[in-house]
Parts: structure tokens; sequence; C-alpha cells
């Protein structure tokens, strides 16, 4: 019998059902998987502390470099540009809603709906530039933490709304808490929301092959242009740029667009070119430069 794929993980709700998921997949496919629970940085830091480039990653990512784990799930959208070296996102398996949710405390809320000076939390700089572009009424608050700690503050009065992945909370079954889904063009999502992304070593062949059986060849295309969307702006994952790639027909389309954290400078563009590697780059770049030709994004 082969030996068990070491599944590296996060211990929070959603990142465990995430790797289930993942697993499930590759156990279905014939290979066996244990799940090994990692404590990352962003699991350890203050409830209201800003979260870092990679701090859901860098552990996980550190802990299959040593050999500790074969492969590290990851929501697409925290992983950061830059790979730990000898690392690769060998497989993208799937991909949820990859909208923005709003969701109230009142409930059945939509964006315009909620009352002037409104509070809404969120802890990304891009839904909260985003969200000042189209209620600069509103207040911006920091909410970091878990979707679970979130939504507990929420209901106990910290803000009248937040804003979270849609994808998140189906994964949580917490679908029916979402009073609106918002619309991309107004709220574009972060690069890679709502996907899973695999992590692997880059010499581990038979983890590779393994892999390429849960591979979804056309939202690995999508994922890849919209986070070059994102490098070519020169971002991170914490910059206020969202981008969403979809295939279809052979063709790929793209809607890109930035902000200024406070709101006061927004722009959203849609480009569409063949579904291939050429066409994800000349999108990506055609997209970022005319992003910031019209938005001066933070350094």
């Amino acid at each position: 019998m082969n030996a068990s794929l070491r599944l590296g993980t996060r211990g929070s709700r959603l990142a465990l059902l995430q790797s289930t998921r993942v697993a499930e997949r590759l156990r279905a496919a014939g290979h066996p998987v244990e799940l090994v629970t990692v404590v990352t940085e962003g699991d350890l830091r203050p409830v209201d502390s800003a979260p870092g480039e990679g701090v859901f990653v860098t552990a996980l990512e550190r802990a299959l470099a040593a050999g500790d784990i074969d492969i590290a799930v990851h929501s697409a959208k925290d992983v950061p540009l830059q790979l730990h070296p000898g690392l690769v996102v060998a497989a993208h398996p799937e991909r949820g809603d990859p909208r923005d949710a709003l969701v109230s405390r009142a409930g059945g809320r939509s964006l315009a709906g909620l009352a002037r000076g409104a509070v809404v939390g969120t802890d990304s700089p891009r839904r909260a530039g985003f969200l000042l572009t189209l209620r600069p009424d509103l207040r911006h608050v920091p909410f970091h933490g878990n979707v679970d700690s979130r939504l507990r503050r929420l209901e106990a009065g910290a803000a009248d709304a937040l804003v979270l992945a849609a994808a998140g909370l189906d994964r949580l079954g917490l679908g029916a808490r979402i009073d609106t889904r918002l619309d991309p063009w107004l709220m574009a999502p972060a690069p890679g929301q709502g996907a899973l992304a695999v992590e692997a070593r880059a010499d581990d062949g038979r983890t590779l092959a393994l892999l390429a059986t849960v591979e979804a060849a056309e939202i690995r295309l999508a994922v890849v242009t919209e986070r070059r969307v994102l490098e070519a702006t020169g971002g991170t994952c914490r910059s206020p740029v969202g981008a969403l790639a979809t295939v279809a027909g052979g063709r790929l389309r793209l809607l890109a667009a930035a902000c200024s954290p406070d709101g006061t400078a927004a722009h959203r563009l849609r480009l569409e070119g063949e579904a291939d590697e050429a066409g994800s780059r000349r999108l990506a770049e055609t997209a970022a430069a005319e992003l910031l030709r019209r938005v001066a994004l933070p350094a």
C-alpha cells in the first residue's frame, strides 16, 4: 500500500474543511491522506492586529520545505506571489463563489440599504477601499480573526455589517447568513478568491503526479491570470487590487480593478483574449498598465 500523503493545514474550522475537501478528492483517486495541523503566525496574532503578507502560509511552507509534510492546502488568495524556494503550487482543485458577501447584523440588507454612517468591518484594504468608493458615508473598522470570530463580534454589536468571502461562508454552511453577494464589477474580488491552492516540493515528482489527478486546468489559468494582474501592479495580497478571470469557449475574460484605500479613486475594466498562456500574460499586463495609469496605488 502507498504511504499516506501528509497534508498540512491550519487548524481553523474553515481551513480544516477546505483541507478535508482536497483530501477526499485525493482519496477518491486512490491516494491515502493524513491531515497534519500546523500553527501559523496568522493563528497566533492578536485578534485586533492587522495581518501581514503570507501570515497564513509561511509556517506551512516551512514545514513543507523541511519535509515534515508532503503537501499544503491554502486559500489561493492568501498565497504570496513569491513562494518559498523549491515549492510550487501543484494544483488548483476547485473554486467556490469568488464574490465578496455582505453580512449585516439586522439581516436582509443590501449595500445601498445600509443606514447612513453604518459601521462595516473588514480586514482588507481592497474591500474597505471599494466600499468607500460606493458609499463614502460608511465607517470602516478593521475586523480580523477567522470567520466565526468575526461573526461573533458582529452579533455583539462591534459593527453593523461585515464584508467576507462568499466561498468561506458557503464552505462553513453559512451561505444563508449572506445578505447580498456583491457584484464583482463593484467589489472586485481578491485575485484567487474562492479557489484552493495545493503546494508541494518542486522536486517531489511522485506527489506532483498525484496532484495532477485533482488539477482543474481552467481554474489554474483563471487564478494565474488574476495573480499576474496583482504582480504587474507591484502589489501584494494586501493591495487594493481586485481581479476575476473566467474561461469559456476558448476565451479568457478578465475583470480587473483598483482603488485607493480611502475610496477617493477607483478604476475598473474588462478585457478578453485567448485562453492560453500568452493570452493570460497579455491580458494581465494590459490590465495592470491601465490600472496604474488611473489609480495611484500605495507602495
